[in-house]
């Protein structure tokens, strides 16, 4: 019992019932409370609630007169606090006497029976509508959360759950909480009906909507489990379906789901009307168009006398917007009214254009980015602030950043500045992904059963933008150290520099029987010059020592390189070269994204020229990606390198620059490097002095993982072979795969797995089946 005086006084037969005055004046009687000056307020009844934390929320002090309107308003503010669940006044002479029975508080949480929802995420979600571990216990909040969970288990299609909530009283005014959950089993979409449909069959339908009646990724994806959101899109989408065939009038006139008594079995009927087909009449403008309608128009994907779709008008409007956009319209509008002829079955367009106002932009700000400095993501930017918005330069700006290959996902938007009608903010959102890249390579064939390489790299090294990679390689048949920085913005102006220390020694794999050794040792320098915003040239120069030795059993290839270095006649013992590479490259990336992209290309022509060395050659690299998204989901992916190397007058091609094929990055499905011509001897791949590449990939989101691009599947189809110095290069001897894979942008780097079929694999041809590549892009 506390009270502001520390007096405690016992005479309670003198107090009188102010509650009982209050409740007699609330229902209209004439009952009232004397009113009285207080000279000391007292508070009973508390066990875990300060006295200090009563007289806060009590809206009289000591000093004032009480009277019927303050003990109303006392009485409320005590409830309103959800504290107590009685209170009452009492007085006491001339104290003032709160009498208050707490409400419980919540111990402790806890669940039985769950499998479906982690505990964790049970605990949290209760907690968030009230009923949690130090809450104040209320009946009410824990009802509204056994329908929570109910509601939760009815959304993953548990219609048979039921949850027994039990109250366990404990000491010092305290409850313990827990929900039993017998979850019961997963009701099944049984059949889906679509009643009203003439033009299109069931079967063509079914396939716009996730909800199915199972499939062979049914466990994964649980598309055959009912949810009122996954409907409600499926709706969606069979209306999209229909307007971009022209069925403008199209309408879903109901749907039922229904389940079975025994709540196993769910069954799903949507009504629709399909309509008529329309075709486009014609195409207006309205409104402000600054006189470039011509322009406008251009950018107008509906024709005349085509089949109205949706989706064209949906992309025309869009492209106008972006189009008004670069001139700094930030806040167009645009807006297609149609005009439908019924009788024709033609519906007309036109476009109401209101520009708004021209905006600027106020600031750009950066989120998200925890180890990269924001210097390294804003050097990458294109538009600036307090200039013209400019929606071309805002796309190039976060397609940049995304190609830099430092982060999982890469937003922006653009909202209008607070308090300001021709602003805006440009706001770029990151998600970083590992940068530190652990790479290792891999494959298995039943000759060799695991081969295994590995390297180090840190594309981001301290948030800087700079690559440093060392790559350390002790295998059986190879060893490599070699050590790289690239300074992608050596100078403010965008000059990459970069440069490479190397010491390699290379042996023959397991499966060739010639033996032979190269030992590399050098190093480079270039420089990356960009100019313009997708293209850079680069230039360099090297200084490399290679050593080849060579024994009785070594390829006649390699024994033939050794003679013409030192004239011994059968080619055994070891060749010394000195190189000077001149290195000359040019590259042009407009991929939206440099780790997954879905739009865009990449090429790259690289020439590497010795003139000063013994040998003196020239080694000719030229690669093209194209990315173009066939459905919303859906990339297709193109790739073809071609590579040609040649030796300068009298000099041979040097072995040791040899292009091979075969395997991940190449022709999946034979062995890493065994395409090409054999040692006749041996039947050892040699490589060749030139080379030809084809890849196709057709890649799709995982089932299940939604918009994440991270993890997709692919088909493939690769085609390759390589060809010796002089050969003509014959599309006939190209060898070629298909497949199937999944690429995954994993914690430490890039991975991909795939199993492939060889399409016309010839007699000496070695095959692998199954290989994997961590590090890899395409």
């Amino acid at each position: 019992m506390k009270r502001y005086s520390d007096r405690i006084t016992s005479t309670s037969l003198r107090r009188s019932l102010i509650g009982a005055a209050v409740l007699a004046l609330c229902s209209g009687s004439a009952l009232a409370v004397e009113p009285f000056v207080i000279k000391d307020i007292r508070v009973e009844g508390i066990q875990r609630t300060e006295a200090g934390t009563v007289f806060s929320y009590l809206p009289v002090r000591v000093g004032e007169t009480f009277n019927d309107d303050k003990s109303i308003t006392a009485i409320k503010a005590l409830y309103a606090t959800g504290f107590f669940k009685d209170v009452k006044l009492e007085k006491d002479g001339q104290v003032l006497v709160v009498l208050v029975e707490e409400r419980p508080a919540i111990a402790k949480v806890d669940f039985t029976g769950t499998k479906e929802f982690e505990k964790d995420t049970l605990v949290k979600a209760l907690k968030d509508i009230g009923v949690g571990e130090a809450k104040i216990f209320d009946k009410a909040s824990v009802d509204r959360a056994e329908q929570e969970l109910k509601r939760q288990y009815l959304s993953h299609g548990l219609y048979g759950v039921k949850v027994v909530t039990t109250v366990t009283p404990l000491e010092r005014n305290r409850v313990n909480i827990t929900f039993a959950v017998d979850e019961g089993e997963v009701a099944k979409i049984k059949e889906i009906n679509i009643v009203g449909n003439k033009v299109f069959s069931d079967k063509e339908l079914k396939e716009n909507l996730a909800l199915n009646t199972g499939g062979w990724f049914s466990w994964y994806t649980k598309a055959n489990q009912y949810s009122k959101t996954k409907l409600t899109g499926d709706i969606e989408s069979l209306k999209s379906f229909y307007l971009n065939r022209g069925y403008i009038e199209m309408n879903i006139d109901s749907t039922q789901v229904s389940i079975t008594p025994d709540k196993k079995d769910i069954y799903i009927t949507i009504n629709i009307t399909e309509g008529e087909q329309y075709k486009v009449s014609g195409i207006k403008f309205e409104g402000e168009t600054f006189g470039r309608e011509e322009e406008l128009r251009q950018l107008v994907l509906l024709r005349k006398g085509a089949i109205y779709s949706g989706e064209l008008l949906t992309a025309t409007n869009k492209l106008i917007s972006d189009r008004l956009g670069t001139f700094g319209y930030a806040f167009a509008n645009v807006n297609a009214d149609p005009n439908i002829d019924r009788e024709k079955r033609e519906v007309a367009f036109t476009f109401f254009i209101d520009p708004g106002k021209r905006a600027y932009v106020r600031h750009m700000n950066i989120a998200g980015n925890t180890s990269t400095r924001d210097e390294v993501i804003r050097r990458e930017f294109r538009q600036f602030e307090s200039s013209w918005y400019d929606a071309n330069k805002i796309k190039l700006s976060r397609d940049r950043v995304d190609r830099l290959g430092y982060f999982k996902d890469v937003t922006v938007d653009t909202p209008e500045a607070q308090g300001t009608s021709d602003q805006v903010d440009v706001n770029l959102t990151v998600t970083e992904r590992p940068t530190g890249n652990f790479q290792i390579g891999g494959a298995f064939s039943q000759s060799e059963k695991f081969s295994f390489q590995a390297a180090i790299q840190q594309a981001n090294f301290a948030g800087s933008g700079t690559t440093v990679g060392l790559e350390l390689n002790t295998s059986k048949y190879s060893r490599t150290i070699s050590f790289s920085q690239t300074d992608p913005y050596y100078t403010d102006d965008g000059v990459s520099r970069g440069y490479e220390l190397y010491l390699r020694t290379q042996q023959p794999p397991a499966l060739n029987i010639g033996s032979y050794t190269i030992k590399q040792q050098g190093g480079r320098i270039s420089y990356g010059v960009p100019f313009s915003e997708v293209d850079t040239v680069f230039f360099g120069i090297g200084l490399e020592r290679s050593k080849i030795t060579t024994d009785a059993t070594s390829p006649t290839r390699f024994r033939e390189y050794v003679t013409t270095i030192t004239g011994i006649a059968n080619g055994i013992g070891t060749a010394s070269t000195n190189a000077v590479p001149l290195t000359m490259a040019w590259a042009r990336d407009s991929r939206d994204s440099a780790v997954t992209p879905t739009i865009g290309r990449y090429q790259r022509a690289n020439l590497e020229l010795d003139v000063v060395g013994q040998q003196k050659y020239y080694r000719a690299v030229y690669e093209h990606q194209w990315y173009k998204p066939l459905f919303s989901k859906v990339t297709l992916a193109l790739k073809g390198e071609i590579d040609y190397g040649h030796g300068l007058g009298n000099s041979s091609y040097p072995v040791f620059k040899n292009f091979y094929a075969g395997g991940i990055g190449s022709v999946r499905g034979y062995l890493s490097s065994s395409l090409g011509a054999v040692d006749y001897t041996y039947g050892d791949a040699l490589g060749g002095a030139s080379r030809l590449i084809g890849n196709a990939e057709l890649q799709l989101p995982f089932p299940g993982s939604g918009q994440d691009r991270s993890l997709r599947w692919f088909g493939f189809l690769d085609s390759g072979q390589v060809y010796q110095e002089g050969q003509k290069m014959r599309a006939s001897e190209l060898r070629y795969s298909t497949g199937l894979g999944i690429s995954w942008i994993s914690p430490v780097g890039p991975l991909k797995l795939s199993y492939a079929k060889p399409l016309n694999a010839k007699t000496g041809d070695r095959l692998e089946r199954f290989q994997f590549q961590m590090g890899t892009g395409f």
